[in-house]
């Protein structure tokens, strides 16, 4: 039988908030009586596998044996607490019955077993474009676990025991954040998608033996444009794909993403996070836990992390600009108020996709501007970290739009007097961008004259206002990542450095407060 096509006229769509294309497409699915046969949870009056997050949720009981079905795609994420919580997830090819975790400090001793649950995703598909695709993520919640110990895990479901012989090899390590602040690395990079640059990345930051890695979002690329638009391309098997690279690290690696532009997929839920609703299980303390998992803080060590949505605010790419009512930033002020009087927090990074400050292709976002910069400067943040534009670029220190303190390689700031270093990490691995016509490379090794930078923001109804900016510090054109070494005790410090692919230093800088 032939796959209807649901898809919103070109034209309209692009008039139509991600919400608007949703409803539309639920109306119609809805008057030509073939919600199920399209896709859609029955019941749940929503399309395929985007359920009202809930709906989303099927019985870790509900399928069929599966002693020949091979788990794949493991990640980890934090919960809340990184010290206690520990979020293990992946993926199977075809429904099983009764997932688990089998976890120990043996990697011959997985004695504590912890169900799993089962969240799957129905995409529709379109006449000629692309099948329908049935997805299963598998998530299991992990609490209760030692502070600075390294544990072991294998996942399972009926029929396949981890613990047996035969899938020994298939189990991975993993350790709890420390019960006091102590020394730790962290990566960082966005943009990174399924590709041999994706996969060097990965082996790349693995040599740096991170504690945690974060993703600034555009994380897979299934949405090839990125325009939050049900006339984007999209597939979803490019996940499976992703999650098969990426396995290797993110076993091991709690991988703490945020979201992107290529990450709103228009197909599952009114905001278009059904998708990465089902794939990720992130700490639940953000805003509105159930309708923006990219949304959330944690703290390791002595440094604070808080994840944004920067579609929520974004003036270039508005599919889902104010789809949170102005919640997401009152959340984010009472978290970064909360995180400015702990007294074990020292350092605070943020970290969300589209530029406040960068020259390349996006440029700078000034919703992004707008809604958090007064925040940022309000409460001393220390690092602030994109994605979105394919490119390493880092700015000097700026406070109110300017140069607060020029820090040039090598150099060191203090936020509480010189204003905030954002730096733009887009090289995970799609394909690069450059900087304007003129603008030359300047990195460690290879410094330029420090020249002002024409370039432009975005600006309210998709336009863009010309700009003349001083910050633009350290440019890099290929493929990189961020490595942040976090030292504790009586003279606190951020240690930032952005390493190529091949392991050479390409920027170097220190963060310290009142120093």
């Amino acid at each position: 039988m032939d796959v209807p096509d649901f898809g919103i006229p070109p034209r309209l769509a692009a008039r139509m908030s991600m919400a608007e294309q949703y409803e539309y497409l639920r109306t119609r699915l809805v008057s030509r009586r073939t919600l199920v046969s399209a896709g859609a949870v029955a019941g749940g009056g929503l399309l395929a596998g985007c359920a009202a997050r809930s709906a989303s949720r099927a019985p870790a009981t509900s399928a069929v044996r599966g002693a020949a079905v091979p788990p794949f795609g493991r990640h980890l994420a934090f919960g809340a607490d990184p010290r206690r919580q520990m979020r293990i997830s992946w993926q199977v090819p075809s429904p099983v019955r009764k997932p688990f975790v089998r976890i120990g400090t043996r990697p011959d001793d997985l004695s504590r077993r912890v169900d799993a649950e089962v969240r799957q995703l129905r995409t529709p598909g379109v006449r000629g474009v692309r099948p329908v695709v049935e997805q299963y993520y598998l998530h299991a919640a992990v609490d209760g676990l030692a502070p600075g110990t390294t544990y072991y895990y294998g996942v399972g479901h009926e029929g396949l025991d981890p613990a047996a012989p035969a899938h020994r090899s298939a189990v991975a390590p993993f350790r709890t954040a420390p019960a006091s602040p102590e020394r730790f690395v962290f990566t960082a990079f966005g943009d990174q998608g399924v590709s041999q640059a994706g996969r060097a990345s990965d082996h790349a930051l693995l040599r740096q033996n991170p504690a945690f890695h974060l993703h600034a979002g555009d994380i897979c690329y299934a949405d090839g444009n990125g325009a939050g638009k049900t006339s984007d391309g999209y597939d979803a098997r490019e996940w499976d794909r992703f999650l098969q690279q990426n396995d290797p690290v993110a076993r091991s690696v709690p991988w703490m993403v945020t979201t992107g532009n290529h990450d709103m997929e228009a197909w599952y839920s009114p905001d278009g996070y059904g998708g990465q609703y089902a794939r990720f299980a992130l700490p639940d303390n953000g805003f509105d836990p159930r309708g923006a998992p990219g949304v959330y803080a944690f703290t390791y060590g002595n440094v604070g992390f808080v994840a944004l949505d920067a579609n929520d605010v974004s003036y270039e790419i508005p599919a889902n600009l104010g789809y949170s009512g102005g919640r997401q930033t009152a959340w984010l002020e009472r978290k970064l108020k909360e995180l400015r009087t702990a007294g074990d927090v020292d350092f605070v990074v943020v970290f969300f996709h589209h530029c406040a400050y960068s020259t390349s292709s996006h440029a700078s976002d000034g919703g992004v501007r707008a809604a958090w910069l007064p925040l940022f400067d309000r409460y001393q943040v220390d690092l602030v970290i994109n994605g979105h534009n394919h490119v390493y670029e880092r700015t000097d220190a700026v406070r109110d739009g300017r140069v607060g303190r020029a820090v040039p390689v090598g150099g060191s700031t203090d936020p509480t007097r010189d204003g905030i270093v954002h730096v733009t990490a887009g090289g995970g691995g799609r394909a690069l961008y450059a900087f304007p016509s003129g603008v030359q490379d300047s990195y460690e090794g290879h410094v330029t004259r420090h020249d002002a930078v024409d370039s432009f923001h975005w600006t309210e109804g998709q336009h863009n206002a010309a700009e003349t900016v001083e910050w633009s510090r350290v440019r890099y054109t290929g493929f990189s990542f961020l490595k942040v070494e976090a030292e504790a005790g009586a003279g606190p410090r951020l240690k930032v450095s952005a390493l190529a692919q091949d392991g050479a230093r390409i920027d170097h800088f220190e963060i310290r407060r009142g120093g």
